[in-house]
């Protein structure tokens, strides 16, 4: 339990954190265009995580395992690498779920995501992790654009495990 201590405080003096990449990719709908033909090709690569480890894994921060966002988005008829940033969420223990907030702005135009893996358990962490559902919607009035499902490739577990980098 001291080691456990001792290492806790390390952290908190010299507030290491991590980052990691991560991509989803799948496909929206416009809310305008709502049938099943009208799917399009959506995609998010980010990069997140935690600036001091130990008050991410505080469960009396308010950073408990919240994380800075950032990255490019993609969303067919809408953007292509369009610059993002937000917030992700792991809410294991209280809501199960992952949630996913970023904003871009678009020809002047301000849009909010949010997109969530749900039912997190330990029994479906294959689906789970892998499935996330997103909407789109204007930042200022709040309407919806689009509505999404994103997939994280297990192809791309490599990759995304081997872009983990600590500082």
């Amino acid at each position: 339990m001291q080691r456990i201590r001792e290492s806790i405080k390390m952290l908190k003096e010299k507030r290491m954190g991590f980052v990691i990449d991560e991509t989803m990719t799948g496909y929206h709908r416009f809310e305008r265009l709502a049938t099943p033909s009208e799917k399009k090709f959506m995609e998010f690569k980010v990069s997140w995580g935690p600036k001091n480890i130990a008050a991410w894994i505080n469960p009396y921060s308010s950073e408990f395992m919240v994380q800075p966002l950032w990255g490019h988005v993609t969303i067919e008829g809408l953007c292509h690498q369009t610059p993002c940033k937000g917030t992700l969420e792991l809410k294991y223990f209280d809501e199960h779920i992952i949630r996913y907030t970023f904003e871009f702005k678009v020809k002047g135009k301000e849009y909010v995501f949010i997109g969530e893996k749900v039912n997190i358990q330990v029994w479906n962490l294959p689906v789970s992790h892998t499935t996330c559902f997103g909407r789109l919607t204007e930042k200022t009035t709040g309407r919806l654009v689009s509505t999404s499902v994103t997939y994280f490739k297990f192809s791309t577990m490599i990759k995304f495990l081997s872009s983990l980098r600590f500082g």
